[in-house]
């Protein structure tokens, strides 16, 4: 089969993959380890950001994206900021509200994982479907993720 351009699998069903965790496989956690030293939360937290309009997120909807309480979300990023990939802003409209906003450090750490993350997601995944298939597997992902931004829910970035 032949390969698909990595660009596209970072969109549409790859997105939704790496939200929701469908890419964890130990290959793909081993890959970011390996090739930026970093747990794979954090390559996703990073990625994430480097997609966001300016590099930046307020730290519940990033919470949102990565499925985790607010309380891990704040661990991590303080973490991050320490090693200087990521820098907290103040939000002037919300003054208890904050960004998360990548630094360039950050964004050269996502550029070094990222070919090895994608290639991951590409060999367990999308490799093994049809463009059909792969289409499909979008679509469903997309329908998936709506489930999980039930309003009512228990969900954990309301913790």
């Amino acid at each position: 089969m032949p390969r698909r351009n990595p660009l596209r699998v970072r969109r549409g069903a790859g997105s939704h993959v790496r939200d929701h965790g469908v890419h964890t496989a130990p290959t793909d956690r081993e890959t970011t380890r390996r090739d930026a030293g970093i747990p794979h939360l954090y390559y996703a937290l990073l990625a994430r950001l480097s997609e966001a309009p300016g590099g930046r997120m307020r730290m519940t909807g990033l919470a949102v994206h990565a499925d985790i309480t607010r309380s891990r979300l704040s661990h991590a990023v303080t973490r991050m900021e320490k090693s200087g990939w990521i820098r907290r802003d103040t939000c002037p409209s919300d003054r208890r509200g904050h960004f998360a906003v990548l630094t360039d450090e950050g964004a050269l750490l996502v550029r070094r994982a990222a070919p090895g993350h994608v290639d991951a997601v590409r060999r367990g995944i999308f490799d093994r479907l049809t463009p059909e298939q792969a289409a499909r597997f979008g679509e469903l992902c997309g329908l998936i993720a709506g489930g999980f931004r039930d309003e009512d829910g228990d969900l954990p970035w309301r913790r």
